[in-house]
């Protein structure tokens, strides 16, 4: 039974960019989703311009950085299993909690002036053990609110909008709550948003059920998983080119505030343009994916904004000029978007449902995990050779990971087309004009 109790969904009648919101339970969730994200970047920020105001260290912003994303590495992989296991609802309700609280923890800390660097990496720590059930969760949870599978790329799209449109607004929000009131009250308003999920979680008509019984271990399961998910060429690929993207480039997020600050030379508000440009770009990005009506070449999409991604970053690593920067941020934000969203439809549309928790908090490791061992990466080279050069060379690796994605391009599509024909992502059992006949020897 779907996660709206068997309720088919309405008929749309609004732009063709938004028909995933025809959806009940997806429409709640989007809407909560909206606000709570905003709060999240305009901690994102604080967070970030807090660690740099105490201590003055890029190598610090990339620990706390670490702490905060390494969870994900560690965690996600058991979380899946657990998730396939168990009520995904019921563990979305819950992180949501905690997630509210540790918000409220670290605003009272910072509005009482008794915050330190330690503070702020515990909180961090646990904010990323709760994000390693919350992602895997949330994507696995997406299928449950969307009933006709036609609309799934169109909400994972606008998913992605809903993210970037918070990471456009949050930061300029945040560096002018910062330069106001101080970096507390962003902490205060991100927990108070997270009522808004709560509240749309709460009206959704849920039939909430549990993953099947396997009968096996943990240990077991989870090999299951990454014997399937590392031995299928399409998925495999996919979690490859995610995992360097955030090994070698995302972490320049990190590296913001010594550019804004050193290079560019301004304060709090250039740090929260940098950031508002990225995301404007992200934004455009999951506009023109979400306009798409079709997942087939979803596929040639992923070395392409990769190949963007890495250029705009080199280039904005050797940019001395803030309207330069912001230009080649909205880039930036642009090609990382794509290439996400494109990973995250590949896998979502191609994986096995029993196997979806599991391959989906292998995402999460692939998108998320990797960042932290990045952040560390980069505050460490930062510090002995300068933020520009880190990020310019982070980019110049993801360009080559592109290109490898691109040889490989023409054996993928003999796995993704049989598949699409199968699943009725390809109208006729026609092929589309890219893609050559299926191959059996994969």
């Amino acid at each position: 039974m779907s996660a709206g109790g068997g309720t088919p969904p309405e008929i749309f009648r609004g732009p063709t960019f938004l028909r995933a919101l025809r959806h009940r339970n997806y429409r709640l969730f989007f809407a909560g989703q909206s606000l709570s994200l905003l709060g999240t970047w305009v901690t994102r920020l604080a967070t970030s311009w807090l660690v740099w105001r105490l201590t003055g260290s890029a190598a610090l912003l990339g620990v706390v950085g670490f702490v905060g994303q390494v969870p994900n590495l560690l965690l996600s992989p058991f979380a899946g299993v657990w998730i396939d296991r168990l009520h995904r609802y019921r563990v979305l309700q819950a992180t949501q909690v905690l997630a509210m609280l540790q918000s409220f923890a670290l605003a009272a800390l910072t509005l009482a002036g008794v915050i330190q660097v330690w503070h702020i990496v515990v909180l961090q720590a646990l904010q990323g053990c709760i994000n390693a059930f919350d992602m895997p969760a949330r994507q696995a949870f997406l299928i449950e609110m969307i009933e006709d599978r036609a609309d799934l790329s169109n909400a994972i799209a606008l998913n992605s909008s809903m993210v970037n449109s918070a990471r456009l607004v949050g930061p300029s929000i945040a560096g002018v709550i910062i330069a106001w009131v101080g970096e507390g009250w962003c902490f205060l308003a991100d927990g108070v948003s997270y009522l808004a999920v709560i509240a749309s979680l709460a009206a959704m008509r849920v039939v909430a059920q549990p993953g099947p019984a396997t009968g096996k271990r943990v240990l077991q399961d989870l090999a299951d998983g990454l014997r399937y998910a590392f031995g299928f060429p399409p998925i495999r690929a996919a979690l490859l080119i995610m995992a360097l993207v955030s090994l070698m480039g995302m972490p320049y997020t990190v590296l913001l505030p010594v550019i804004a600050e050193r290079t560019l030379h301004g304060g709090p508000h250039t740090l929260g343009f940098l950031m508002g440009a990225s995301g404007m770009g992200a934004l455009c990005g999951a506009l023109w994916l979400a306009s798409r009506t079709t997942v087939v070449g979803i596929e040639g999409m992923i070395p392409r904004a990769s190949a963007v991604f890495g250029l705009g970053l080199t280039a904005f690593g050797a940019s001395r000029w803030t309207p330069l920067s912001l230009f080649l941020l909205v880039v930036v934000g642009a090609g990382f978007m794509i290439q996400m969203a494109s990973c995250n439809t590949l896998i979502q549309t191609l994986v096995r449902e029993e196997m979806r928790g599991r391959v989906m908090a292998l995402y999460g490791v692939a998108f998320m995990g990797m960042v932290p061992l990045g952040s560390l990466l980069s505050g460490t080279v930062a510090s002995r050779i300068g933020a520009p050069i880190t990020v310019a060379g982070g980019g110049a690796l993801c360009i080559v990971g592109a290109v490898a994605f691109w040889n490989a391009l023409p054996a993928l599509r003999g796995v993704v087309t049989p598949i699409y024909m199968e699943r009725g992502f390809l109208p006729g059992g026609a092929l589309g004009p890219e893609d050559p006949p299926p191959r059996s020897d994969l």
